[in-house]
């Protein structure tokens, strides 16, 4: 049975883990605005079954050449997902806390692959 947490719960849970980011990381995090969603849509082109917890989408920073009209990066966690995913709160509080680091990482320019060997996969 998943793990029942109101918005305002998870949404405190997000910023629990921003706060964990070392402030010398956090104050390069530019243009990212966080979202916390009930459950990721797939593409057409994507399999129908794909679920995810979170999702970066935006130009990570190594990739950048100072584009002015770049719109915000946008981080997204999928809560239902998340909760889908846990037995206890604390186990809500660890998966968002690690959902949200191996985001920012996207937003630094690191891999999944490079992600999966530092084990924030």
């Amino acid at each position: 049975m998943p793990v029942q947490m109101s918005d305002d719960e998870f949404d405190a849970a997000v910023t629990d883990a921003l706060d964990l980011i070392p402030s010398e990381l956090a104050a390069k995090i530019e243009n990212v605005a966080f979202f916390a969603e009930e459950r990721y849509q797939p593409e057409p082109w994507e399999d129908p079954n794909t679920v995810l917890l979170g999702l970066y989408e935006g130009i990570p920073l190594t990739e950048r050449g100072g584009e002015p009209w770049a719109m915000p990066d946008r981080i997204t966690l999928y809560k239902e997902a998340i909760l889908e995913t846990c037995e206890t709160r604390q186990d809500v509080v660890e998966q968002v806390t690690i959902t949200v680091i191996h985001e920012v990482a996207h937003h630094f320019g690191i891999s999944d692959e490079t992600l999966h060997q530092l084990g924030w996969g």
